[in-house]
């Protein structure tokens, strides 16, 4: 029986990966534990191994795509097991299916997705009198949404609608669009209000009254708001003051606001561009984002010229008065260079950033410690310690350790937020960030107040090594409750880095330099000498840390380092 092959989860905080490249093809022998695929995540780039010897049977997700958590990606038929279907992806099952994407036409796709959202779920009515009604959902506008905001209600609680007319505006960061009716009849309740942002597959609102009722007679359409007559009207115009363009300047001169999307009215703010003089393209004059960039680039004439050229005739256009034509809007100039998207680990890295600073309340304390005692250690022994133990001594286990005995002392400083309780971790989880030449992965030392220094110096090496050469397994890289990054490397005094989600502080390691410092002996005498000194930054979350906790965790860990004891093994 074939053995499904699922999305691992690499990291608590994680949710989704992207499968960035097949190792295998259908039909290949696979050992247990070979590499099948290559995903990446926010936090980890990495080589998922085959849970079976077998053959590689169907690929359910392709080269690219982005999936949940658990999601099946492939089978492996075992050793002796008949081999699965030839893969469904594989066979275009429609002419549809071998165009080239930039063949497509967009809106007709979306336009497709949109029904097939919309079609009334099993079970649901189909709008007949007496009947609980139609469930109408929140569409599903691109494979990569997971969400939608709902910028307008065009319906109210009570209106008739006919089938395949539009209700309610939604935006995306892909798309804005006016999403129909799936059945006719009347809105008999509103869900979710104007301005709420909700998952796909939610119920917005619900249509009840008689299955298969016409369209809103001209009557009701009468009584409507303007913007409902206006989507009514479009397709029985056909005059060439039927246009887009000439809707949108209708709409304006009678004092309404321009049809946009909350992006184009951003930009339009940004440029300070009046949308009265935009030509909209879109359904019932909608103006796109296509529509106000083609404007700002000078490559569409005003709406208000659109509709007065086709109304007044062609000499009295050539002859109007050069001063009556609205002022240009401004061109930014393209800056030079190179446009290189974000890969989808740079993508990831970049949302959790600022989901953090927006979640916890960042403060940062900068402390200098004198590491001169520890440095005089490491050089007297690092090549002794290699020979003897396999490694190479860092400083990166000497301020692992002291961390480790500090958080100790201040499991505050360990512990994590969760709602309105804080969580205190039963063990002390030290996750160090490893910069790659793809992105910075962070994985983590489980336990580490039970491992002595030459333990944790191994696994520092070990994490490392694996981290580089995409070896480290899902559980490498999640559970973690404190947080060492070590970008002093590169030569800075200090920083201030930002908590990894959902820790509660992180420790900045600043350059290691040779400093004059004031130093007094025990008779009260002072004297200045060279000393070799390292600043560390602690960011904490103020919520749940106290300026004091931080404070004291931090003098703990300067006094654990400036005054090294202990058997580095």
């Amino acid at each position: 029986m074939p053995t499904d092959v699922v999305m691992p989860q690499m990291g608590e905080s994680i949710t989704e990966g992207t499968l960035t490249k097949w190792l295998k093809k259908p039909g290949d022998t696979v050992a247990r534990d070979e590499p099948l695929f290559e995903i990446s995540t926010d936090k980890v780039d990495a080589e998922i191994p085959s849970p079976v010897a077998g053959t590689l049977g169907e690929l359910k997700v392709q080269e690219g795509a982005t999936v949940g958590i658990n999601t099946v990606v492939c089978t492996v038929n075992e050793d002796g097991a008949s081999p699965a279907a030839a893969p469904a992806a594989s066979t275009p099952s429609s002419a549809e299916d071998t165009v080239t994407p930039a063949a497509v036409d967009t809106a007709t796709r979306d336009q497709q997705a949109t029904q097939e959202a919309l079609a009334p779920a099993p079970g649901s009515s189909n709008g007949a009198a007496g009947s609980p009604g139609t469930e109408v959902l929140m569409p599903q506008m691109g494979e990569s949404i997971t969400e939608g905001t709902i910028t307008k209600w065009l319906k109210k609680v009570g209106d008739t609608v006919g089938r395949d007319e539009p209700i309610f505006e939604i935006s995306t960061d892909k798309v804005d669009a006016e999403i129909p009716s799936p059945v006719a009849g009347t809105l008999s309740e509103i869900k979710v209000p104007e301005g709420s942002t909700v998952t796909i597959n939610t119920v917005v609102a619900v249509i009840g009254g008689t299955s298969g009722a016409p369209a809103a007679a001209p009557k009701a359409a009468q009584s409507a708001s303007p913007h409902t007559r206006e989507t009514a009207q479009v397709p029985q115009l056909t005059t060439p003051s039927s246009t887009p363009a000439a809707q949108a300047s209708a709409s304006a001169s009678a004092g309404e606001a321009p049809r946009s999307s909350p992006l184009v009215r951003k930009i339009a703010s940004e440029n300070n561009v009046d949308l009265g003089q935009v030509s909209g393209t879109g359904a019932s004059g909608r103006i796109t984002k296509q529509d106000i960039t083609a404007h700002l680039e000078g490559g569409a004439k005003p709406a208000s010229a659109a509709s007065t050229s086709s109304a007044a005739p062609a000499q009295q256009i050539a002859s109007a008065p050069a001063t009556t034509a609205p002022a240009k809007a401004v061109t930014p100039t393209p800056l030079p260079g190179e446009l290189v998207p974000m890969s989808k680990m740079r993508a990831i890295i970049a949302k959790r950033m600022v989901e953090s600073k927006q979640t916890s309340a960042h403060v940062h304390t900068v402390f200098k410690v004198d590491m001169t005692r520890i440095v005089k250690l490491r050089e007297k022994e690092k090549n002794k310690y290699e020979q003897r133990n396999g490694v190479k001594l860092t400083y990166m286990p000497f301020i692992t350790r002291a961390a480790v005995q500090a958080l100790r002392k201040h499991p505050i400083v360990n512990a994590s937020t969760q709602g309105d309780a804080i969580l205190y971790g039963k063990n002390i989880n030290i996750g160090i960030a490893v910069a790659l030449e793809w992105g910075l992965i962070v994985p983590v030392i489980k336990q580490s107040e039970e491992k002595s220094f030459l333990g944790i110096a191994r696994s520092i090496v070990d994490l490392a090594d694996r981290a580089r050469s995409k070896k480290l397994a899902p559980d490498d890289v999640a559970g973690g409750t404190f947080t060492l990054t070590n970008s002093g490397i590169f030569g800075e005094q200090f920083g201030t880095p930002i908590i990894a989600q959902p820790q509660s502080a992180i420790l900045g390691i600043g350059g290691l330099n040779k400093e004059p410092m004031v130093l007094t002996d025990k008779d009260g005498n002072d004297s200045i000498a060279v000393r070799s000194i390292q600043r560390f930054t602690l960011g904490f979350d103020h919520r749940i840390i106290d300026g004091a906790d931080a404070g004291k965790f931090m003098s703990d860990f300067k006094a654990y380092l400036e005054n090294w004891s202990e058997d580095i093994g």
